[in-house]
């Protein structure tokens, strides 16, 4: 059996049952509810603030955040050894943004992507690849960035701070009950895909072994990969650095950079749409162990999902809606 064939036999048997798919869809936005109903208070005032920051900061953030579909598309490109049409392959990653929002885990964005690349002719199992290695890359970019504030300023974060200063979500039992419950969803999903998948991840592991030599042989496809692995991380941390500038916070760009870098770190274990909920959580209560203020906290992260998410959503989708249409995708 094909490893395309074993991909849609996993897909009917295990992710249509209608418990597991109401149940990775439901739980995150029961963890999202939870989150927001125990802060609407700090919430509310948050808003109020950001509504009264600097807006040519905010401009420059949204600025910052175009410039990760860049380093998405830049990246993508890397991973793949032939060229791909640069335009649409921009245009792919704006949409995938779109559908990342809808679907958890990134399912969304990676399902546009890897249409994409099926669309420009690459086999499935390379396609699959790709996608790995640049999500590869991203990760590992990622975890440098992390490695290198965190060892040129090791004061950055202090948990004590929180402490000190309350909890930014307060433990609500909802909120417990349901992050324990997507996690042990999450665990029997990839156990159940490990267990379905082992005897043909030999075949696929040698087939993306080939291409990834394939790469490493081509200079500007190395450059591309890592540098737009390294770059994607750094602009979502720039967005939080200016939307704090344009708060008017006191905290240190390199505190801002670590909190910024630990969150998404810490949020990509749990499989909320776009990390709604667990990136929000965690960010905020990296930027109190930063020093900022619980309400500053706040409203820099509704001003990171106002650049990243709301103002590009609509927009996103209607790009969506015209690749499929001109069978881009």
């Amino acid at each position: 059996m094909s490893i395309a064939r074993s991909e849609n036999v996993l897909w009917q048997r295990g992710w249509l049952r209608p418990w597991l798919r109401s149940a990775a869809v439901l739980l995150p936005l029961v963890v999202v509810a939870a989150v927001v109903a125990g802060n609407w208070e700090l919430i509310g005032s948050s808003a109020g603030r950001l509504g009264e920051a600097d807006r040519k900061w905010l401009a420059g953030s949204c600025l910052a955040a175009f410039l990760t579909w860049v380093c998405s598309a830049t990246a993508q490109q890397g991973a793949v050894v032939e060229p791909l049409p640069p335009g649409r392959l921009l245009a792919t990653q704006f949409a995938a943004s779109a559908a990342n929002h809808i679907l958890p885990a990134g399912v969304g964005g990676n399902a546009v992507n890897l249409r994409f690349l099926l669309r420009r002719g690459l086999s499935p199992s390379r396609a699959v690849g790709a996608l790995a290695v640049r999500t590869c890359a991203t990760v590992t970019g990622r975890l440098v960035l992390l490695g290198l504030v965190l060892a040129f300023f090791p004061g950055a974060l202090h948990i004590r701070r929180v402490i000190a200063g309350g909890s930014v979500v307060p433990a609500h039992p909802l909120l417990l009950v349901a992050a324990v419950a997507l996690l042990l969803t999450g665990g029997y999903v990839a156990t159940r895909c490990a267990r379905r998948l082992r005897d043909r991840a030999r075949a696929f592991l040698a087939s993306a072994a080939t291409d990834v030599r394939a790469l490493h042989r081509n200079r500007a496809r190395v450059a591309a990969l890592w540098g737009g692995g390294l770059a994607f991380p750094a602009m979502h941390a720039l967005v939080v650095v200016m939307v704090m500038r344009a708060l008017h916070s006191p905290v240190p760009v390199s505190g801002v950079v670590a909190a910024y870098l630990c969150a998404s770190t810490a949020a990509g274990w749990l499989p909320t749409p776009a990390g709604l909920g667990s990136l929000d959580a965690a960010l905020a209560l990296a930027l109190v162990t930063a020093g900022a203020p619980a309400v500053t906290a706040t409203s820099a992260v509704l001003g990171y999902r106002l650049a990243t998410t709301w103002l590009p959503l609509v927009p996103g989708v209607m790009v969506l809606a015209v690749l499929v249409r001109r069978r881009e995708l």
